[in-house]
């Protein structure tokens, strides 16, 4: 099997070496790729905002198959393209994919699925937003309705700081803050069929003990050993199952990954929010633990063909911690120079914002490497992947020291 996967941050690079590992990928080809996804794929330069180019490289390359990783060509509508074109495409269409393009038609689908979720208003006003704010007091959540890689959401006790934030934003959803742990679970559907992977937990705060702003994610971990036992079950129950039939029921199935963040609260599961892809760090941890052949796996959910499929998951743990550029997430420096990359067992480096410079390794976005380690538990992984990132030499580039800590700390005492 061909396969064309599209996009260039770490999500990719290990969504890259788990369809390498499958036997039935013959050949894998990744636009725009990274430094990293070179050493192990064919790399095609690309502008993944460009439908007709993603369409015209799967055409010339003949491919069997197209994932799409990020989430702005598929709100873009690159999956309608490729569909209309003959190929088996795992990414939701653009119609699908508004579970992440805007927050507001999230709340619509939930509420009309009787999927657990916050209380929430969305406000383009300035009126409008104050009242909601007023409505349920601090802590204040704003969340930009629209696409923010990650960082359009805002949760304070500082009332101006959510005001203006509010303000910022064209339209906004400003809900009631839910209390509790959070935790990151997906589904790969074909349309029907949802299965539910295992669950993980990132880090979105860019220092120690949750402090600072919001990032795309520094850092994840899998499994979590303090998450009910039947916390799959119930989300598949309750939130994937029921978003995957009333998305069918609009005529609009989701076809691809459903991620779902939730909030365990006194009250039960609620949805924090959906994304219409795999998330990032998430991604870095779940493809190193899961056993089911990607690629086999991607290709049945594209074809509407996960009836009889069952996911196998590795008994280790996985933690993965993101080394960020001086100045992420505000303003990162890119340019500099990165060296001493390791090549440590049970450890691997994904790329998310490098480039080549003749023989010189650059760091090009705020997110520039993830190292993931793998163990017998958390504590052997969280050692791995800190020995190994550790090594690594970039100007001013720093990486939480906390990440899966807590839960190994636990883990260890039960």
């Amino acid at each position: 099997m061909k396969i064309l996967l599209v996009g260039s941050g770490g999500r990719e690079h290990a969504l890259a070496l788990g369809l390498k590992a499958d036997p039935s990928c013959t050949e894998l080809h990744v636009a725009p790729g990274n430094p990293g996804i070179s050493t192990i794929a064919i790399i095609h330069p690309l502008v993944i905002t460009d439908n007709g180019a993603i369409c015209d490289l799967a055409k010339d390359l003949g491919v069997d198959l197209v994932v799409i990783g990020p989430e702005v060509p598929l709100v873009n509508g690159a999956a309608d393209v490729l569909r209309e074109a003959g190929f088996a495409v795992f990414g939701p269409s653009r119609a699908a994919a508004q579970l992440e393009g805007s927050k507001d038609f999230a709340k619509g689908v939930m509420r009309d699925a009787g999927v657990p979720t916050s209380r929430s208003f969305t406000c383009s006003e300035q009126s409008e937003i104050e009242k909601a704010l007023d409505t349920f007091g601090a802590p204040y959540v704003v969340k930009d309705d629209g696409l923010a890689a990650g960082k359009g959401v805002v949760v304070t006790n500082d009332r101006k700081v959510a005001l203006d934030h509010a303000l910022s934003c064209k339209r906004v959803v400003i809900e009631e803050f839910l209390d509790g742990p959070e935790i990151s679970l997906f589904g790969i559907s074909d349309g029907r069929n949802i299965l539910p992977m295992q669950p993980a937990q990132d880090f979105k705060r860019a220092y120690e003990n949750d402090e600072g702003p919001n990032t795309g994610g520094m850092g994840a971990y899998s499994p979590l050993p303090w998450a009910p036992d039947d916390i799959v079950e119930e989300t598949y129950e309750k939130v994937l199952a029921p978003i995957i039939a009333e998305m069918a029921a609009r005529g609009t199935p989701f076809v691809g990954l459903l991620y779902a963040g939730l909030a365990l609260t006194v009250d039960g599961i609620r949805v924090i929010e959906f994304n219409a892809r795999f998330g990032d760090p998430e991604t870095q941890v779940l493809i190193p633990r899961l056993m089911t052949p990607l690629a086999t796996l991607l290709f049945k959910a594209a074809t509407d063909s996960l009836d009889d499929a069952v996911l196998q998951w590795r008994d280790e743990s996985a933690v993965t911690v993101v080394l960020a550029a001086k100045g992420y997430p505000e303003s990162p420096t890119i340019g500099n120079q990165i060296s001493s990359i390791p090549d440590i067992d049970h450890s691997q480096v994904f790329h998310a914002g490098t480039s080549h410079n003749g023989d010189s390794l650059l760091s090009t976005g705020g997110r520039v490497l993830t190292v993931t380690g793998t163990g017998t538990d958390l504590t052997e992984a969280r050692d791995r992947a800190y020995r190994a990132i550790s090594q690594i030499e970039l100007e001013g580039s720093f990486y939480r020291t906390d990440i899966a800590l807590n839960a190994s700390v636990a883990e260890k005492g039960n």
